[in-house]
């Protein structure tokens, strides 16, 4: 994307040439430019700002999140605009295909839609759905509740229906969260996943692998620890989410099916202005009266507002607080994603939460046979992830993007796209800075490394029986159609592999006798160490 050619040539010879020029184009080592700077502001409010009755004046609103016609946007736009330089968006014109935007709601007063609640009473039974109750705080989220679907909706509508006081309608709020709706409901497609957020390495993994390999971590399931990062959320007017910022640091994505939501950003670069001056605990909520003392910047602290309308997605950068809360009931299509634009914001949280687990435990070093080991399983039951799930995870990446830039420098493929190497490029680029960062952390020290377990161990070292597992393949078929259809979409100017019967799963393979294992092996035959994955990456991006 950025300034790279996005021309196509056919000629063979054309093609080394633009591959080493996008080999050359810098990566940066450092964060984006400070969001507040470089994003677009918008000044005008174009529907009624409710920050004053909503939040009671006590945050101040400097500027609207941005609109745009999302129909009318180009996937190298979107990266340009927001995804690389981190900014939030709201994006229009792209759910008018969706099923969930008929089946789950009614007609309500005009063009508006309210959610039709016996419709997943009749349809998505759940044993079991998650639900926070916005009255009740517990450590640093609302408290959590699970109860059966019906359950859920019967305390609704008893609660639309007046079954109860107002003063216990107000805190008896319950709101659905974090609904793994497409993992237990497969065989029913409610939407389509924008082709701005399709490049999501977090989805594609968790789809073929488990994200922890240690059994001990494995077999304790929490809501970190989960299937996938695609949820269903659904409240009724007045249920809210309390400030956060996104797991792993993650982007995520928002659409509302039906309904309005508020929402308050605060950009990263002043993010330490809602925590204490120990930069320990953060505010909680945006309502209550903060107090100076504990927060002493908090009253300097900029923000950003959006009112989503229905249909609407908004895109949630890496790193920025927010607090959201329902206007009106509403049902929601959330995702959790991360790529190379923002891999770096995933392993700077791992290193800073790790550096916490350590310090809190560092007084029982001495008496500790795996220290080490010990601060990794607490690194993974607190953030979700380890350093050694997470180098796994960069590690299969790195040798799906070998694969895929391997094929595009075959004289096989007649048409050579530099939008196409430029993704692969980018992305080894990225797993690069980051495997760079990682070469000198304890956890990759010989001695720390005999504490591991084969199953870890052989994840990322192990480059050929990586790239034989079913797991890794179906890994690089989702990654090979991601980027097929983000450069190509309808059009077919690159023709691609549509049988699998082959011993490569590259949707730009056309061999039947590949021998991409054979290459990659040759470049490197472990990964061990971070090291190492920067040697295969120096390699590959030479190669040729």
């Amino acid at each position: 994307m950025g300034n790279h050619a996005r021309a196509e040539t056919t000629a063979r010879s054309a093609c080394r040439p633009q591959l080493r020029r996008l080999r050359d184009c810098a990566l940066p080592t450092t964060p984006p430019p400070e969001p507040e700077r470089s994003c677009r502001r918008s000044k005008r409010a174009s529907l009624p700002s409710p920050s004053v009755d909503q939040m009671d004046g006590r945050v101040k609103v400097v500027g609207q999140v941005e609109r745009v016609d999302g129909a009318s946007l180009t996937y190298a736009e979107f990266v340009d605009r927001f995804m690389a330089p981190n900014c939030p968006v709201v994006l229009t014109g792209l759910t008018a295909s969706w099923r969930a935007c008929e089946d789950w709601t009614l007609p309500g007063p005009g063009d508006r839609r309210r959610p039709d609640l016996s419709f997943f009473a009749r349809n998505f039974p759940s044993p079991l759905v998650q639900v926070a109750d916005c009255s009740s705080r517990e450590f640093t989220d609302q408290k959590r509740l699970e109860m059966s679907m019906q359950e859920f909706i019967d305390h609704w509508v008893g609660d639309a229906h007046g079954g109860s006081s107002a003063g216990d309608r107000e805190s008896s709020l319950l709101y659905l969260k974090d609904w793994h709706f497409v993992k237990e409901y497969p065989d029913y497609v409610a939407y389509t996943t924008p082709t701005f957020f399709i490049d999501d390495w977090l989805n594609m993994y968790l789809d073929s692998h488990p994200i922890h390999r240690d059994s001990d971590i494995a077999k304790h399931k929490n809501e970190t620890n989960c299937s996938d990062y695609r949820f269903v959320y659904m409240g009724e007017k007045g249920t809210w989410t309390p400030l956060h910022a996104d797991v792993f640091r993650s982007y995520s994505w928002s659409a509302n099916v039906c309904g309005r939501k508020q929402w308050l950003f605060l950009p990263p670069s002043q993010s330490h202005r809602v925590f204490d001056r120990y930069m320990r605990s953060s505010v909680y909520n945006l309502n209550d009266d903060v107090s100076e003392k504990l927060f002493p910047e908090f009253n300097k602290a900029e923000w950003l507002e959006c009112i989503q309308e229905q249909n609407e997605i908004i895109f949630v950068p890496s790193g920025w607080y927010h607090q959201v809360h329902n206007l009106e009931d509403t049902i929601s299509i959330n995702h959790n994603w991360f790529n190379a634009y923002n891999l770096h914001w995933v392993w700077n949280l791992l290193y800073e939460d790790y550096k916490v687990a350590k310090e809190y435990i560092e007084d029982i070093r001495d008496i500790c046979d795996d220290f080490e080991g010990l601060c990794q399983r607490n690194l993974a039951a607190n953030t979700g992830m380890n350093f050694y799930d997470f180098f796994v995870f960069i590690v299969r990446f790195a040798l799906a993007n070998v694969i895929e830039l391997y094929h595009l420098q075959q004289p096989e493929v007649a048409t050579f796209s530099t939008e196409t190497a430029h993704h692969f490029v980018y992305n080894l680029k990225s797993i690069r800075n980051v495997a760079s960062k990682m070469i000198t952390t304890e956890a990759f020290t010989t001695e720390n490394l005999r504490s591991i377990s084969e199953d870890n161990r052989s994840a990322f070292s192990n480059v050929k029986q990586i790239l034989e597992e079913e797991s890794f393949r179906r890994l690089l078929v989702t990654l090979s159609k991601a980027y097929e259809h983000i450069d190509r979409g309808q059009r077919n100017c690159l023709k691609s592999c549509t049988s699998y019967q082959k011993s490569c799963l590259s949707m730009i393979c056309l061999k039947s006798d590949c021998n991409v294992v054979d290459h990659i092996t040759s470049l490197i035959g472990e990964v061990c160490v971070p090291a190492d994955l920067v040697t295969l990456i120096d390699s590959a991006l030479s190669d040729g």
